[in-house]
């Protein structure tokens, strides 16, 4: 399985904060907001990963991340010269992909609920053709919108329907088998001007090849590209991690638990935040004195729910 973040567009939803700046490397809350689909990625057990962005910004990019070595993956840049849809991620991945499955996330969609690293494992282990995640939203108008019939078997898909024919959304976390991409090639651009991902979807549907996997109360999915839903998003990560004493999407503390870093590397990589409470977070965790005490303390952290080594 490879990972696609697409992480580029013009961000003018967020203007003017997005004129020298990718919306992607805005704050939420305490870390860039391209590590909280970086973490969704990790999470899943992803460790072939693309970042897309457009000519100016793939740059900044890997000046903050690198080629992954530091978190134990590999991490690769591609640009996308215009923001001419999702779909297009996986026709400007296509040599990456190759023969793999991917599963292509927004970079701006923050996911985090107690059992969403075990939903997404099943996904993938179970996924054949195409798997969607909705999630019930208060104006699905707003949204590609998934209908079902009383077997929760989908009927249909609609694009920011004026009547929407349920309150669910498809949200920013695709999976799909590597024939995505030349479905995505041969998609005609909407009224927009771009390739919609709900006529790639729409096309797996039709063979009876589309499973949507439902998110349910106990999950929070965010869309972080307006002002006040980023604000939203940065006042969420804070009372979470506040009140429970865990950060959300530390991608360097996912790392270690997940074995692809060792302690001294977690503790050079806090040193070198050690101002910051990010890193001294890093410190104290790879200050602990045995594994089995990290195991302990975290075996119920809503983002970190992962086999013990």
């Amino acid at each position: 399985m490879k990972g696609i973040i697409l992480a580029g567009g013009s961000g003018t939803r967020l203007s003017p904060s997005t004129i020298s700046v990718n919306k992607h490397l805005l704050a939420v809350y305490d870390k860039p907001m391209i590590y909280y689909p970086l973490s969704v990625l990790m999470l899943a057990q992803i460790e072939d990963i693309l970042i897309i962005s457009t000519p100016e910004d793939v740059n900044r990019f890997e000046s903050l991340l690198g080629n992954g070595e530091s978190l134990g993956i590999s991490i690769t840049y591609q640009s996308q010269e215009d923001p001419d849809g999702i779909p297009e991620a996986l026709v400007i991945g296509e040599d990456f992909i190759g023969d793999d499955d991917v599963t292509l996330i927004l970079g701006d969609n923050i996911f985090y609920g107690q059992g969403f690293t075990t939903l997404l494992r099943k996904a993938i282990q179970q996924h054949e053709h195409a798997t969607v995640f909705g999630y019930r939203v208060k104006d699905p108008e707003r949204f590609g919108v998934v209908e079902f019939d009383e077997r929760k078997k989908v009927v249909s898909l609609e694009e920011k329907p004026d009547d929407p024919k349920s309150d669910f959304a498809v949200t920013g976390l695709y999976i799909y088998d590597h024939h995505a991409v030349d479905i995505a090639k041969h998609l005609s651009p909407s009224e927009r001007g771009e390739l919609e991902i709900t006529d790639l979807n729409k096309e797996y549907l039709e063979k009876q090849q589309l499973d949507v996997q439902l998110l349910g109360r106990g999950f929070a999915w965010m869309d972080a590209g307006t002002h006040d839903s980023l604000f939203e998003a940065s006042e969420f990560v804070k009372n979470i991690q506040q009140r429970q004493g865990f950060k959300l999407a530390c991608i360097e503390e996912i790392a270690y638990y997940m074995g692809h870093i060792d302690k001294q590397e977690l503790m050079q990589i806090g040193h070198f935040m050690a101002k910051t409470d990010y890193g001294q977070y890093l410190i104290d965790i790879a200050n602990r004195r045995h594994i089995e005490q990290y195991w302990e303390e975290f075996d119920s952290h809503p983002m970190l729910e992962v086999t013990k080594p």
